[in-house]
């Protein structure tokens, strides 16, 4: 069995516009300070990279790869969130999801938008040195995740169609040039679970470049087996978010939330283990399952603070990191040669 990588932290939700976490000079020597080994870059942030010549560029890429090596950090993975979120939009989000993308977009316009910047990620991965590219499917239907009012016939199947169209062309890309799209299975997006997940490898032939990023947060807010996800599907899974979370109904609020804000929740996110994921469990499956690439912290909790957050991120996954083993237990006892007449005489046969 392969051994886990990390730890690592995904940069998105600590960047801001002062020091150390405005530029990826500053925020790199302070994740570092902190024991990461591992940088996700979100590809959006221009304080974190510069997308453009990243597609273009390996010189950039190699000098921006020294860089970090110089702090003692790799690059995990180039994110492609935002952009995934916006190459499928129903109408009424618009509105809302418009700080995803250049403003004035609307329609097809946003679309290629979305489309031109996932193939820069294909294009500046391959120039970075990786191979995995997180990111959010986006969708059509979510509006339609209750069935009331009853749904028509063909509507879910209208919506993957036009899912898949947009995304096919793009997995064509990444496995092109050795890539995978890791789908995280996010609210919001029409892949959202297992089963939306299997109906999306449907519509697009099972591609191999449709893969997932693990992150079991999302999937204890909805009530989902989140062990036995790594079971049915760990051989898709080509990312992880090592995020935690808690569901703590009440006779007032429960899975839907009442429209109350975080904090007010059954269902939050917290930071890792102050939440109820089991992640002894979760290393110990992902590790079964031969999952050999980063474990890469997404800090999101409604009370801790991001500073508190990354410093007890870095020794939890240290912690949480298994060393597989290439022996057995049990070798001190002496085993026996493989013979076939020996093994008959001690089965009495």
């Amino acid at each position: 069995m392969p051994t886990m990588k990390g730890p690592a932290i995904f940069l998105a939700q600590f960047m801001r516009d002062r020091e150390p976490y405005n530029t990826i000079d500053n925020i790199g020597r302070w994740v570092a300070g902190l024991g990461y080994k591992g940088v996700q870059l979100p590809a959006w942030d221009s304080r974190v990279i510069d997308l453009d010549t990243a597609a273009a560029s390996k010189t950039y890429c190699d000098e921006y790869k020294g860089k970090l090596h110089e702090l003692g950090l790799d690059i995990t993975e180039l994110a492609g969130y935002l952009a995934g979120q916006v190459l499928a939009v129903h109408p009424a989000y618009e509105l809302m999801f418009e700080a995803f993308h250049p403003a004035g977009l609307r329609g097809e316009a946003r679309t290629e938008w979305a489309a031109g910047e996932l193939k820069k990620c294909v294009h500046a991965s391959v120039n970075l040195g990786t191979t995995v590219i997180p990111v959010l499917s986006g969708g059509f239907a979510w509006h339609l995740v209750y069935p009331w009012p009853q749904r028509p016939a063909g509507i879910i199947e209208e919506a993957f169609t036009e899912l898949a169209r947009r995304w096919r062309p793009l997995l064509d890309l990444a496995a092109d040039h050795g890539q995978v799209f890791a789908y995280e299975l996010h609210p919001g997006s029409d892949v959202y679970d297992g089963a939306t997940y299997e109906m999306f490898l449907g519509y697009t032939d099972n591609h191999p470049a449709a893969c997932l990023n693990y992150d079991p947060s999302h999937f204890l807010l909805q009530q989902l087996d989140y062990l036995d996800f790594i079971t049915l599907y760990g051989e898709r899974i080509k990312g992880f978010h090592v995020k935690d979370a808690e569901f703590r109904p009440s006779g007032r609020v429960g899975v839907y939330g009442g429209y109350q804000p975080w904090t007010g929740r059954a269902s939050r996110f917290r930071s890792p283990g102050d939440g109820q994921v089991d992640f002894t469990r979760v290393f110990t499956l992902l590790t079964e399952a031969g999952y050999a690439g980063w474990a890469v912290l997404e800090w999101e909790c409604c009370i801790k603070s991001p500073e508190q957050g990354a410093a007890e991120g870095a020794p939890f996954i240290a912690r949480h990191l298994i060393e597989t083993t290439a022996v057995a237990f049990d070798d001190f006892a002496g085993g026996q040669p493989t013979e076939v007449a020996r093994n008959r005489q001690i089965l009495g046969l």
